[in-house]
């Protein structure tokens, strides 16, 4: 519910960009020019914050950047002026980074690896939940408030509801298993010796420092994991940053025809993610990337029917089937490096998945296509996105074959 709420504060500002664009002047460019730097300054955050979230206390840490983003959310309902929009939009990214590190800290703490799957894509539908929702809440805010106080719709009424969620964050949340009296779970399952790495060490021993420096930056399978996180994330927000004005000036949708694809390529990713934390559970025994490569090959073939269907239910579909799968290399690159390093690790791993993806892949999908689109047009901004997809599918075997190799070393040493 936490990380849903940073969401709704997230992808409002792609919602509203018809009305920047009609009512404050702003060009694809600029749209994508803010959008790619507030990524930017998120991915950084997220770094940053995700390897402090090792050392606090997860929830308060989830909460307060919740509530923070709320409070920049209701500043950007009353601007008007670029630059300051611009300036609130980079504090928005730089509290937004305090929403994942904490979760999969948490994931990490309290679940082994032969539920992990299903457990973390329960856990990951909170994108979908968050993203799916903010059409809805935006679509309903402007029905009771009106057009003409679009913004009040798009900022200040998502902000409540975080606000609400953030409370009930506090209350009713987690920590880590010591934050609530108790020892690590393998210890109380008897799991450890399933994990990829085994935790043979407490975390209090370590500095941020020294866990960035010793257990991700020197593990090549961790930066595999990181690429796959750039890729998918550039297909992702290439897709989905540029669906609104996509659908309205190229296909020549309505606003409501636009709001529908945007929901249902966030909301048709939910029974797909759940349905592949299984199968990695079972079918494919904790091993996450075989299913990766499956569905990022779906996406290369749906990307056509996006992109030259004529008709509302063909684009509809095709969104939707890109954002049925794109979420499954994400969510289980995710999975998979908190699996990579121990569980004291699990936030600045996070943190370096993050800030790559941010930096690299979001940015390009955002800013880089924004400024093919307006150069070269629409069709080069979808070979771009085609070639990402082939990348991301070598970047999933290579982490495949280090898996492997771990499992190798294990078994020669029993």
């Amino acid at each position: 519910m936490g990380y849903a709420a940073y969401y709704i504060l997230r992808n409002n500002f792609l919602l509203s960009s018809p009305e920047l664009q009609s009512n404050f002047g702003f060009s694809k460019t600029d749209i994508g020019w803010v959008s790619g730097t507030m990524l930017v300054v998120y991915g950084v955050s997220k770094g940053v914050m995700s390897a402090l979230a090792d050392k606090a206390n997860p929830k308060y840490f989830m909460a307060f950047g919740l509530l923070m983003s709320a409070a920049v959310n209701v500043m950007m309902g009353f601007t008007t002026a670029f630059w300051i929009f611009f300036g609130l939009c980079m504090l928005n990214g730089i509290f937004q980074g305090m929403g994942v590190g904490p979760a999969y800290v948490i994931l990490a703490s309290w679940f082994s690896r032969k539920n992990r799957g299903i457990i973390t894509a329960t856990f990951n539908i909170s994108h979908n939940v968050g993203g799916g929702l903010i059409a809805p809440i935006a679509g309903g805010a402007v029905a009771w408030l009106g057009q003409e106080h679009w913004q009040a719709a798009h900022f200040m009424v998502p902000a409540a509801i975080a606000s609400i969620v953030a409370a009930i964050v506090v209350i009713f949340g987690k920590g880590r298993t010591y934050n609530e009296g108790l020892p690590p779970t393998g210890q109380i399952l008897g799991t450890q010796k399933e994990e990829l790495v085994e935790t043979k060490t407490e975390e209090t021993k370590f500095s941020s420092w020294e866990i960035f420096r010793d257990y991700i930056l020197k593990d090549k399978n961790v930066w595999f994991v990181s690429f796959i996180d750039v890729f998918t994330y550039m297909i992702r927000f290439g897709v989905l940053t540029w669906l609104p004005l996509y659908l309205l000036q190229e296909k020549g949708f309505s606003k409501s025809d636009m709001r529908i694809a945007f929901a249902m390529f966030e909301w048709a990713a939910i029974p797909t993610m759940l349905f592949a934390g299984i199968l990695t559970d079972t079918l494919f025994k904790g091993r996450r990337m075989p299913l990766a490569m499956l569905a990022l090959t779906g996406v290369f073939a749906s990307l056509f029917l996006y992109w030259g269907g004529q008709t509302l239910t063909a684009v509809t579909i095709g969104a939707a089937i890109i954002g049925c799968l794109i979420y499954v290399p994400m969510f289980l690159s995710s999975l998979q490096t908190i699996e990579l390093v121990p569980s004291f690790a699990a936030g600045s791993a996070t943190g370096l998945r993050g800030l790559l993806s941010y930096v690299l892949g979001s940015y390009s999908g955002t800013a880089l296509i924004g400024y093919t689109a307006d150069k070269l047009g629409w069709d080069y901004g979808f070979y771009l996105i085609m070639f990402v997809v082939v990348m991301c599918i070598f970047c999933c075997f290579m982490t495949h074959l280090g898996v492997l190799a771990i499992e190798r070393k294990k078994s020669a040493k029993v």
